[in-house]
């Protein structure tokens, strides 16, 4: 495998690893997701549950494909990877065009609501799990040092991403506060 491969391989993992332990680092985190996927109107209200399972299930088998040093089961969970990615953008998608602002519980506990920025980032991370299969199936020598580089720039990729709504709420104006003991 290249180190395009390993790099997405590592940024794709990541992200899906922390995805899927933040809606199920206990009941109430899994129940939050629940009431996020109920909330964005795009399955029937009985089926959110039902779907959350799906979903969470899904994002560790990409994890469990990831983690398996074979090429073919890089490319598996890359392929899971970028199908689950096409139907979040597009749940999303349709959530936003009905103005629905619940919040983003694509890492656990985030209150950003769902907008296009996540819309825009599940399309890059689509574009990248496609691009980390279509590189992996090509082969391609790595060396050492090529290899940490991948690795390193993945992962640290990989946490950026996780944190994008955080960082990017950073930057939103401070909402006018009324303090108790005067303004």
């Amino acid at each position: 495998m290249g180190c395009l491969a390993i790099g997405i391989q590592c940024l794709i993992g990541v992200v899906f690893l922390a995805s899927s332990a933040g809606k199920v680092t206990g009941r109430r985190a899994f129940d939050r997701f629940v009431s996020s996927v109920a909330g964005m109107q795009v399955v029937p209200f009985r089926s959110a549950r039902s779907v959350a399972r799906t979903v969470v299930a899904a994002e560790g088998a990409v994890c469990v494909s990831l983690a398996v040093p074979v090429p073919a089961a890089t490319v598996v969970g890359l392929a899971i990877a970028a199908g689950l990615l096409a139907v979040f953008t597009a749940g999303i998608a349709l959530s936003v065009r009905r103005g629905v602002r619940t919040p983003c519980r694509c890492f656990g506990a985030s209150q950003s609501p769902l907008g296009p920025r996540h819309i825009v980032r599940n399309l890059a991370l689509t574009a990248a799990a496609v691009t980390g299969a279509a590189t992996v199936t090509a082969g391609g020598t790595a060396t050492p040092g090529g290899v940490a580089v991948a690795v390193t720039g993945g992962l640290l990729l990989g946490a950026l991403v996780t944190a994008l709504d955080d960082i990017l709420d950073l930057f939103r104006p401070v909402e006018a506060r009324t303090h108790p003991y005067g303004p």
